[in-house]
């Protein structure tokens, strides 16, 4: 993504027009930047008090508009279970605010910190700053979450923010538009709604930090456009979260838990299981765990409220393409669709699949999946199950299962992961005490509680002196006193 490719002419008239569209929304980012910048310049730290109310703001737009956030993203992507969106768009969401709110005070007050007799008298201390105006490029597959919980890290660190969902969800990124417009002033929290070129300009802005949520190619370029300006960037990308299984997990209750983790949002979650590693003796149990508990959870399909549709018709083609391509590998897929409904391609509904010895270099254990399969994969020994996700990109989360806690120990100690959670799945993204966030492809940077406060924040370092001082004998012409210090401090 170049920040300075130009807007493309010519073409059909529709085509003409969306250019035109681009441009208009385009002209509106740089207007709206400097707009910010001028209103910051105003007033570059705001108060406690003002900070809590923005928050405030925020909170009563989700919960007043709980109703009508579901019905939006339901509409983006056919159908969206509604007790999902609740869950992960409102609820995770408020629940980030309130916390944020409760321990805000505490997070703006100066850190004091150790200062060496040295320095003497003196007094050192960090002062945490607002940095400025923050870019929020969100992604499709939690349109909310992941555009209104770095707005709100931005608007507790006292930050000025502007907003580029994606293109992907049009109806939840213009209710989000309207419900921002409302609640906030365009200097202090706006929105841009456009397609790629407007994304691709969005990156490019002169920020003082960009967020981006979405795949490590297109955070690649993200990062490539943000260098042209040297804007700090926070990337959450995602990569092949595994899932490790020990020899005495519980079957029935483990792979309940891990597909309810793969399968909800159709398993379109950046932190999804990617893939199951399970011991080669247990491997054909734990394939029919999987499936069973597929099947408890979603009875039936296209008819299910609770079942979320793929976002769209490309991305459906994809999933059944790297399908195929594991077929033809000698992989062996089953589909789980208890009702045995005749799945309408129109409706983007894929069933829940299983797959069992995926080829390795096929897309299913080479690509984030991002939809509702999950390959087993058989390992050897524990040693060979660390090795083998050692031996991949660092993922963005990883998932521990068994009784013993000395095995849990390993993993912990033995992979390095974004995050973890131990028996359970997804859950650590929702503690808000926790950072968030990945480590080399599958992201960089922190955000949610004070790792989001502090990330959107010049943590500034102060040193105050007080008179007498002994920082004379640290000038020329040097003499014995400094000689006589210096014998002392290189000892």
């Amino acid at each position: 993504m170049s920040a300075d490719s130009p807007v493309q002419t010519g073409g059909s008239l529709g085509e003409r027009a969306r250019s035109d569209d681009d441009r208009a929304a385009i002209a509106s980012a740089h207007s709206l930047l400097a707009r910010q910048r001028a209103a910051f310049g105003q007033n570059m730290n705001p108060s406690l008090d003002a900070r809590l109310h923005d928050l405030e703001k925020l909170a009563t737009l989700l919960l007043s508009n709980r109703e009508a956030i579901a019905s939006a993203i339901s509409a983006d992507f056919g159908n969206r279970s509604r007790h999902e969106s609740l869950l992960a768009e409102v609820f995770v969401t408020l629940k980030g605010i309130r916390e944020t709110q409760k321990a805000l005070g505490g997070w703006m007050k100066p850190r004091a910190r150790r200062l060496e007799w040295l320095f003497q008298p003196g007094r050192a201390e960090i002062i945490p700053q607002p940095l400025g105006v923050i870019g929020i490029l969100s992604p499709w597959n939690y349109p909310v979450q992941l555009a209104l919980a770095p707005l709100t890290a931005a608007l507790a660190a006292g930050n000025r923010a502007m907003l580029k969902p994606s293109e992907l969800t049009p109806k939840t990124s213009l209710l989000m538009k309207q419900l921002l417009s409302q609640a906030f002033s365009e200097d202090k929290v706006a929105v841009i709604v456009g397609g790629p070129l407007v994304g691709e300009a969005f990156a490019g802005l002169d920020f003082d930090h960009l967020i981006f949520t979405g795949s490590t190619r297109v955070g690649r370029l993200v990062m490539r456009a943000a260098a042209e300006t040297l804007t700090p960037v926070t990337l959450e990308l995602g990569g092949k979260s595994p899932v490790l299984i020990h020899d005495d997990a519980p079957l029935e209750d483990t792979a309940l838990r891990v597909m309810t983790g793969k399968l909800f949002n159709a398993g379109q979650t950046c932190i999804a299981p990617d893939y199951a590693l399970v011991p080669r003796g247990q491997r054909n149990a734990w394939a029919a765990a999987f499936r069973s508990a597929a099947m408890k959870l979603y009875p039936r399909l296209e008819s299910n409220p609770d079942y979320t549709h793929i976002i769209n018709d490309r991305q459906l083609a994809r999933l059944r393409g790297a399908l195929d391509e594991a077929r033809a590998g000698g992989a062996t897929v089953y589909e789980v669709n208890p009702a045995g409904e005749a799945l309408a391609p129109s409706s983007r509904v894929l069933a829940p699949h299983v797959v069992v010895d995926a080829p390795l270099d096929g897309a299913l254990m080479q690509d984030e999946i991002f939809g509702p399969i999950l390959p087993v994969v058989p390992y050897d020994s524990f040693d060979d199950a660390l090795g083998f996700i050692n031996a991949r990109p660092r993922p963005l989360a990883l998932y521990s299962f068994g009784r013993s806690e000395a095995r849990h120990q390993r993993v912990l100690r033995g992979t390095v992961a974004g995050g973890v959670t131990v028996n359970e799945t997804l859950l650590h993204v929702g503690v808000d005490d926790l950072p968030f966030g990945g480590v080399g492809p599958s992201g960089m940077g922190r955000y949610h509680g004070q790792a989001g406060f502090d990330g959107l924040s010049q943590l500034k370092p102060v040193f105050h002196q007080y008179a007498p001082n002994a920082t004379a004998l640290l000038r020329p012409p040097f003499g014995r006193a400094l000689e006589g210090l210096l014998k002392v401090l290189l000892r």
